[in-house]
């Protein structure tokens, strides 16, 4: 397993949809397999999958006794529900041969003969007129019958879910994300159609609520933990080491009697002393007067104040500086592949992977002694579902660095999923003890903790999987992803999605997490509405 084998670029922007988050700050990558919780404790009750579209109108809802193909006069002998449904097959002959408006005027007909008791049938010759009005695009009236219908039966998924398409067109998204999380509960997650509309709503209204929220926030500083969790997933960078004995501040050395190496006040150099001193609020402000002024450090301040702007979710602001340290020819090959790695993370939350692939070989291949290097390109080739590259990355990222615990940790993961979707029992018990040893020989640190409770909850060992996700928040409070996964009913779901919104690193991760928490809100929404039990995390 060459662990320098560079990534293969992925064609288009989207990731696979199982994967957690890895990296510090990274937005969660799920499907709506995942964002919708219900599906934990029901998902796998039923195997099969039902991915057929709901065109067609239905038959008879109930047995029904008599000749429905009947001539006129054999119609005085027939009861009135025998009369409607023969009025609802001839309206199926018309639907089946394209002739919409004749449809809907035999279901006319057989919902005014329909005797008002008759619930089943009735709601079938409402859903069937829906359906006709659904191919002639006329959605109020589909909402209308389709609302019929689930008066008379409640739990009908045909008229739900049509009344949910209807919804969408007119653009009522959350009326439509409750009718289709109905659907998606009621079917057990078992419908692709069903499942593909609520994960496209949940993503429209997270979109619209984080442009909203995201434009209006005030910019905020990580706590001091975060940062140093940040920083402590680079081994090989520059900025975040301590002063050296060539960067002392002007007045220490003038108190050893060394002449200043530094004309004037350097912005770079009192970021620096800010950082050891964890005032970080003004790093920003000091690495732009270093770079205004054209300072010696000018290419360690554009690094240092890209890498604060991503820690403080403004992309926009980070990429100009990091591009320019790229492509500076005279900058140090450390600081340069530092700034390639911080560019491809920040692609990769993007979910921009061939971006991101880019920039990880290019830092691989002017810097391969770099440890940070293979540990960063490693989580990449997880989200891309390249396990065995991501462990071999890994790998080649320990043997330059015993010491880092986050390697440690993300191949412990690597090797569990690899395990875990290869179904071999006696490898995720050996992951599982894997987790064990990094928790105990890195015990502050939290990503250890967070992934160890990931796989805990696929093994539905959930009181164990809280007791990690309590130690992940304890030493890192502010980390979104945390309280994403982090188990619980659904109210508590919800409270802990709106605190990881609060703390969103980048529009994208707020609108991701909006469609979390809009997802459990709705199910709790149908839970009330059908009388359903709320299931726990």
């Amino acid at each position: 397993m060459a662990a320098s084998k560079p990534v293969e670029p992925q064609s288009g922007s989207g990731l696979p949809r199982w994967q957690l988050a890895l990296l510090v700050g990274t937005p969660i990558v799920l499907g709506v397999g995942a964002v919708y919780l219900w599906n934990r404790s029901r998902g796998k009750e039923k195997q099969g999958k039902r991915n057929g579209e709901r065109k067609t109108p239905e038959g008879s809802a109930s047995p029904v006794q008599g000749q429905h193909g009947a001539t006129n006069p054999e119609l005085e002998n027939m009861s009135p529900l025998d009369r409607a449904q023969s009025a609802k097959n001839k309206g199926n002959k018309y639907f089946k041969a394209g002739k919409y408006e004749q449809a809907i005027q035999c279901y006319t007909d057989a919902i005014s003969l329909c005797p008002k008791e008759q619930k089943g049938d009735l709601s079938t010759f409402y859903q069937n007129r829906a359906a006709a009005y659904e191919q002639l695009l006329k959605w109020t009236e589909v909402i209308q019958d389709c609302s019929q219908a689930v008066e008379l039966n409640p739990c009908y998924v045909k008229a739900l879910f049509r009344r949910a398409k209807a919804l969408e067109k007119l653009g009522n998204k959350k009326e439509c994300l409750e009718d289709v999380t109905a659907v998606c509960i009621l079917e057990v997650f078992q419908n692709q159609q069903s499942m593909l509309l609520a994960d496209k709503v949940l993503k429209q209204l997270g979109k619209e609520k984080a442009k909203e929220k995201y434009k209006n926030r005030e910019p905020l500083m990580p706590s001091p933990q975060f940062i140093k969790s940040y920083f402590s997933s680079f081994t090989d960078d520059i900025i975040s080491q301590p002063l050296q004995k060539g960067e002392k501040k002007d007045e220490d050395k003038d108190k050893e009697g060394e002449a200043s190496e530094v004309t004037g006040s350097s912005g770079y150099l009192k970021a620096k002393q800010y950082m050891e001193e964890e005032n970080y609020d003004k790093i920003i402000s000091e690495c732009t007067k270093e770079i205004e002024s054209g300072g010696r450090y000018t290419t360690e301040a554009l690094l240092l104040r890209a890498t604060f702007y991503l820690l403080i979710g403004n992309a926009t602001a980070a990429q100009p500086d990091l591009d320019r340290v790229i492509n500076m020819d005279d900058a140090s090959v450390k600081l340069r592949a530092n700034a390639l790695i911080k560019r491809g993370s920040m692609y990769m939350q993007q979910q921009q992977p061939q971006l991101s692939t880019q920039d990880f070989n290019i830092a691989a291949e002017i810097d391969p002694r770099n440890a940070d290097v293979y540990h960063h390109r490693g989580q990449l080739k997880i989200l891309l579902d390249q396990v065995e590259e991501a462990v071999g990355d890994f790998d080649e990222c320990i043997k330059l660095r015993p010491d880092s615990a986050l390697a440690q940790a993300q191949k412990c993961f690597a090797l569990y999923r690899q395990a875990y979707t290869g179904n071999n029992p006696s490898q995720v018990q050996k992951a599982m003890d894997g987790f064990e040893d990094v928790i105990r020989r890195f015990q502050k640190c939290a990503e250890g903790y967070a992934l160890y409770a990931q796989a805990l909850t696929d093994q539905q060992q959930f009181g164990k999987a809280d007791e990690m996700y309590d130690k992940c928040i304890e030493l890192e409070p502010d980390n979104a992803t945390t309280y994403v996964h982090k188990g619980g009913n659904l109210d508590k779901a919800i409270d802990m999605f709106n605190k990881a919104i609060n703390l969103a690193k980048s529009e994208m991760e707020m609108a991701h997490l909006y469609s979390l928490c809009d997802a459990a809100y709705a199910q709790t929404e149908v839970a009330k509405k059908y009388g359903l039990k709320p299931p726990t995390l």
